[in-house]
């Protein structure tokens, strides 16, 4: 018997141990490459039981992809059931669980008043919970082949890993005070204040007091402060220099969630399962939380104590936490002690340190509850790197993702297996962890590549590795373009080939023209796509700065439409020296690339309503024109944007809608009016162009698509009509997802298209 999934790691040998030996059977268990191997031996009845309980009541972690049966021949010799050492052979492929919070028995230990021997103990797990992917080396998944290797078991500990009735039996990460990884709290020179488990009521102490301290966490440091004290947050903003972007906070428990937030069943289910993400919830009017923690922000990202550390610190605390990443901007997070007291020493007053080694960046995840399930924004710590399952079995095939909210990904036979958010390749150290993260995977699952895929970008830095790569290995390398690679991850992931129409509405994205792509309506077919229509194009001036400026992309579309209201709008941003420049610059061309983008569109109408002229974080414009949304925004009506008819391809015309919006400015019509039709008249060309095209599948990518509004009305007006609409849910609708994309094009491809180069095609 063969089981694949996910099924180490998880405590699925233990419970198939315990499983055969309750039922009188006799025969093996082992670990093999990505698999577990099984031989029982019994009546035709106990074998018909056991195959049951392991269908319906296998750990709560694992998961039973396949479960393949054949008939060997019968062992003369009765013997007992056996555990075997692994086995490490052939290709690996699912084989390690995400990083699991807390199960309830190992919080019920760990509690202070608790009289087991953990009581209080950080590093407390079982086979049901705990590290897992934070602390892998290697497969197959054994002690050794984790960070935990340098902790030799105590006599206790090793009872209990050996014992097939203790749910600790063969639980890798077991540990316990007098064998387990040791706490200790440092100042910023390194110098050690507290060492072990009073630490805790140290960092506590600190905390509460309004100190900064930088917590090595399951996945790397986090910067840890009183969410309920104004002036602690300020002060962490100021020295991490994010004015604005909204920092995470961990609560206790569910009781302290609903007393900050408007939470239904569903988001308590999600916040306390074993993947323990972020969750974006409303957050209440009158709440303890300090109104800097997420400013201007009807959400607030949640999470609840998903190790022992987390658990035992918010206890002593009695009050929320922000619990934010420990990074520089644009960096990875830290992972070891050194370089976290390096990089996070101007950050942090303290440092909560433990001995117990990071094998790999592993950032919180992030999800938000939509009308379709579960909408993963930041996939990481608790999802990665669970496979996703596609319908092409072949060839082995490495994307290596996209230049900004990069992941990369491995496709083994019909699992594509994808890495944890790596984050912006615009640093050496994202670099870094970028090939270190395609190494892993290949060495991890013991896999040949016979064909490499990167985005069509020629500067992107993941294109430069995927070039390299692709000379050094002797392979194929496939170049997709960006916003065919969203449509294709919304397809791949519901296992749809096509043909469907996709609509991919984002930032930025390397058009097969050459010019900045962004605001798409593409027919996909595998590795095919038309682009059918797309937003008409405006300049922006400055090109990289009017990315990060909004005002520059609002004076570039008032420009293209010859707008009168140029002047009035502009001179409250620039001086009148500049604008003549700035129409200058768009006239030539100087450097003004023109752009179909639609993530740009957002960031241009939040400037001029005055909603958002200067973001300080990536997509802040947008999304504060859609938190400008009230309930009424669904009966608002929709600023004209007709679908004009154009050879070869149809263009989105936005000059009356900005001309409508103007006229409503100078109503001084509330800006969550203007909003509404202005995100009402995006549904509005989208439908136009499902109807107009007539393909009943339609698929939906890009980072615009993570405006709930957006997505939401889209969604509703398309199957009202009888679309069938396919959406990102198991990676992100950003560039998270782009890996899997490419995965499901190159495959798509023919063996002779994909040994032909990109500009012969």
């Amino acid at each position: 018997m063969t089981i694949v999934g996910t099924v180490q790691g998880v405590g699925m040998r233990p419970f198939v141990f315990r499983t055969a030996r309750g039922l009188g059977l006799t025969g093996t268990v082992r670990n093999a490459a990505g698999e577990v191997h099984v031989e029982v031996q019994g009546s035709a009845q106990q074998i018909e039981e056991f195959v049951a309980e392991l269908r319906e009541d296998a750990p709560p972690g694992a998961r039973i992809e396949e479960l393949t049966l054949a008939s060997i021949r019968p062992v003369a010799a009765e013997r007992r059931f056996e555990m075997l050492p692994s086995i490490a052979n052939g290709v690996k492929r699912s084989a390690i669980p995400p990083d699991l919070a807390t199960c309830a028995d190992c919080c019920a230990e760990i509690a202070r008043s608790s009289t087991s021997r953990r009581a209080a103990y950080a590093f407390t797990s079982c086979s049901h919970c705990g590290p897992r992917y934070s602390i892998a080396t290697s497969l197959p998944y054994d002690r050794a082949a984790t960070t935990m290797r340098e902790f030799d078991m105590c006599e206790s500990c090793y009872s209990e890993y050996s014992d097939p009735a203790d749910r600790r039996f063969h639980a890798q990460p077991i540990a316990c005070p007098r064998c387990g990884p040791e706490l200790a709290l440092l100042d910023g020179s390194g110098e050690i204040i507290e060492p072990g488990e009073s630490a805790i009521s140290s960092t506590a102490k600190a905390i509460v007091s309004g100190s900064t301290v930088a917590m090595k966490g399951v996945g790397g440091f986090q910067l840890l402060v009183d969410a309920t004290n104004t002036i602690a947050v300020a002060r962490l903003r100021e020295l991490k220099r994010r004015p604005d972007k909204p920092f995470a906070v961990m609560m206790a428990d569910a009781d302290a969630v609903r007393t900050c937030c408007d939470v239904s069943d569903e988001e308590l289910c999600i916040l306390t399962s074993p993947a323990a993400p972020i969750v974006l919830l409303r957050c209440r009017s009158s709440t303890c939380i300090a109104p800097n923690v997420a400013p201007a922000n009807p959400w607030l990202g949640v999470m609840v104590p998903y190790s022992p550390l987390h658990r035992l610190l918010l206890d002593e605390c009695r009050r929320p936490l922000v619990c934010t990443s420990g990074n520089l901007s644009d960096e990875p997070i830290c992972v070891d002690n050194e370089r976290a007291l390096a990089s996070l020493g101007p950050i942090a007053d303290l440092f909560l340190v433990h001995n117990r080694a990071i094998a790999r960046p592993l950032d919180d995840s992030v999800v938000r509850r939509a009308s379709h399930g579960i909408e993963i924004i930041r996939r990481a710590r608790g999802y990665a790197p669970s496979p996703v399952k596609i319908t092409s079995d072949s060839p082995i095939t490495l994307a290596l993702g996209a230049h900004q909210k990069n992941t990369v990904g491995l496709a083994i036979g019909d699992e594509a297996i994808l890495s944890q958010h790596i984050g912006d390749l615009n640093c050496a150290a994202a670099r870094s962890v970028h090939r270190r993260m395609i190494d892993e995977l290949l060495r991890f699952h013991d896999a040949a590549p016979e064909l490499l895929v990167c985005d069509l970008h020629p500067g992107y830095a993941s294109t430069a590795d995927a070039e390299d790569l692709a000379a050094r290995l002797a392979i194929p390398l496939i170049r997709v373009q960006h916003h065919h690679a969203h449509i294709a991850a919304s397809l791949a992931e519901h296992r749809v080939d096509g043909p469907a129409l996709g609509f991919a509405w984002d930032g930025t994205g390397y058009g097969t023209d050459g010019t900045i792509w962004g605001g798409e309506a593409l027919s996909v077919d595998g590795g095919k796509f038309t682009r059918i229509a797309h937003l008409r194009t405006f300049p922006l001036i400055g090109g990289e700065a009017a990315i990060r400026d909004p005002r520059r992309a609002a004076v570039g579309l008032m420009l293209e439409a010859g707008s009168n209201d140029l002047e009035p709008i502009a001179s409250r941003w620039f001086t009148p020296r500049e604008l003549p420049i700035f129409r200058e610059m768009a006239e030539r061309g100087f450097n003004s690339p023109r752009t179909s983008s639609i993530g740009r569109l957002f960031d241009a109408i939040a400037a001029i309503i005055g909603i958002c002229e200067r973001p300080t974080f990536d997509g802040q414009a947008a999304m504060q024109l859609e938190w400008t949304l009230d309930a009424a925004a669904d009966r608002a009506g929709a600023y004209p944007m007709p679908l004009m008819n154009a050879q070869p391809i149809a263009i989105f015309e936005w000059v009356p809608l900005l001309s409508s919006l103007l006229a409503d400015l100078r109503e001084r019509t509330p800006a969550a009016l203007m909003s509404a039709r202005f995100h009402n008249a995006l549904v509005e060309a989208a439908f136009a162009t499902a109807e107009r095209v007539g393909i009943e599948n339609v698929a939906i990518g890009g980072g615009c698509f993570q405006n709930s509004y957006l997505s939401r009305r889209l969604q509703t007006r398309l199957r009202n009509a009888g679309f069938r609409l396919y959406r990102p849910c198991q990676v992100p609708a950003n560039d998270g997802g782009i890996a899997l994309g490419q995965i499901a094009v190159a495959r798509s491809l023919s063996e002779e298209q994909r040994n032909v180069p990109w500009n012969s095609r």
